[in-house]
């Protein structure tokens, strides 16, 4: 079974100019979904980990997925004002626009390796500010385990070279 051929690519969207990648012809399918997550436990072997976090929102879908399997806690990176606690939050750029995602502050404690899930990177802007996030919360990055690459964004160089240990199931043009 090749996972590539459970995610749909759409023409111009969320805006003109963009390939989307999307994942949901992915999950729903539930033998090319349980693949995807057996590929992530087995790729989250190679890291010490004591938590696993989710960027908001896809990753939420493989993350707690994963966290389940493996016994690990499920930590959520959320869009600003979406957590009831008191926060860390990290402001950073996208490719069209500002964001913010936040983590509540009791989630991690000193030294935790946290395995950072997601479905897509692209330019890794995202990525870098929940590695962050992370890292205020005292907490270290054990890797990042991304479905989706879409190589000729950068975002996994990007991350690459910030040294931080980087998988990914599967690539495409990001074009």
């Amino acid at each position: 079974m090749d996972l590539k051929d459970y995610i749909r690519s759409i023409k111009n969207y969320p805006k003109k100019g963009i390939l989307f990648r999307d994942i949901t012809t992915l999950i729903k399918d539930e033998v090319a979904f349980e693949k995807t997550i057996n590929q992530i436990i087995e790729r989250s072997k190679k890291f010490k980990v004591d938590k696993i976090a989710a960027i908001e929102s896809r990753g939420f879908v493989f993350a707690s997925a994963v966290s389940y399997i493996l016994k690990k806690p499920f930590i959520m990176l959320r869009k600003k004002d979406k957590l009831p606690a008191d926060v860390h939050s990290i402001d950073f750029q996208l490719e069209y626009g500002k964001a913010t995602i936040e983590v509540h502050k009791d989630s991690i404690s000193k030294d935790d390796s946290v395995l950072i899930i997601d479905d897509l990177i692209a330019t890794g802007g995202t990525a870098e500010a929940a590695a962050k996030l992370i890292e205020i919360s005292n907490g270290r990055v054990a890797a990042f385990i991304f479905v989706i690459n879409l190589f000729d964004l950068g975002g996994c160089d990007k991350l690459v070279k910030s040294g931080y240990k980087v998988e990914n199931l599967m690539e495409f043009p990001g074009h």
